[in-house]
């Protein structure tokens, strides 16, 4: 079934208007965190497949291979930790392409460490990345889109938003903090047309660990047996959900924590 835009009043019947998936972002303009690789990246695809306009931004020097992918996409290198980061891509987005519609928080970090072991800079640092930097790019798209007259700010959480991981102080307090940000900005967006979403994601088969993992997406398949399904989501799986969210046909969506977890949490 092809998806629809919601009526413009109450009266108008949607049966007469055409809107297929690859055009239902047409005309948005988007801004993706942590776009270089693994979720982001692919949320970046399907964006751009599907007719937005976006800005991509990531620490990493790979970065810049995305518009010879994705002819069109405007990159931009910065730390989100970095509160000038974030004023920069949003005024990114709105001098080249006049807005923005959709951010989708997707930078982040993790760590796996017994609390005894877990040190103030751990802890700062996953805060910095995971909670700090999302605030400051939801703060300025949250500006840009109340101008807009609305718009859908979607993040990247994790099951460990509702669910403790063993080992995961620092991560999970962070992508808790991440979850009750994203509440909030729904209430405070609701009445302005700003919607806030955030997926709860199970394991993941990326490169998310390889800054101290040469095995990163080894490593995370074999966390398969953890989930119901008797697998870890592969990153296009997570885009898919993000995009979604993201979407029209979410329209009635808003300060959910979206579980796209494999069943992890219903053990």
């Amino acid at each position: 079934m092809s998806p629809v835009p919601p009526p413009t009043s109450p009266t108008e019947s949607t049966e007469s208007i055409e809107f297929t998936e690859s055009a239902e972002f047409a005309g948005k303009v988007a801004l993706v965190t942590g776009a270089a690789r693994g979720v982001g990246k692919e949320t970046v695809a399907l964006l751009h497949a599907r007719g937005a306009r976006v800005v991509a931004v990531d620490v990493r020097p790979d970065l810049k291979s995305l518009p010879d992918e994705f002819p069109g996409v405007l990159t931009m290198n910065g730390d989100i930790t970095r509160e000038e980061t974030a004023s920069r891509a949003v005024r990114a987005a709105v001098d080249a392409f006049g807005g923005l519609d959709i951010l989708v928080n997707n930078a982040g970090r993790t760590l796996n460490r017994p609390v005894t072991e877990t040190t103030a800079e751990d802890w700062d640092t996953l805060m910095a990345v995971n909670a700090r930097g999302s605030f400051f790019f939801a703060r300025e798209a949250f500006r840009a889109m109340k101008a807009r007259g609305g718009g859908s700010i979607v993040s990247t959480g994790s099951y460990t938003c509702t669910v403790a991981l063993p080992e995961g102080a620092a991560y999970s307090a962070s992508k808790g903090a991440l979850a009750q940000l994203t509440k909030v900005l729904a209430v405070e967006g609701g009445p302005l047309g700003i919607r806030a979403n955030i997926v709860a994601a199970g394991v993941i088969e990326t490169d998310f660990l390889d800054s101290f993992r040469s095995d990163s997406r080894a490593y995370l398949a074999s966390f398969a047996d953890a989930h119901p399904l008797g697998r870890v989501a592969h990153p296009g799986e997570i885009a898919e959900v993000l995009c979604f969210l993201a979407s029209p046909r979410a329209a009635f969506v808003t300060g959910a924590v979206v579980a796209a977890d494999g069943g992890i949490t219903a053990v």
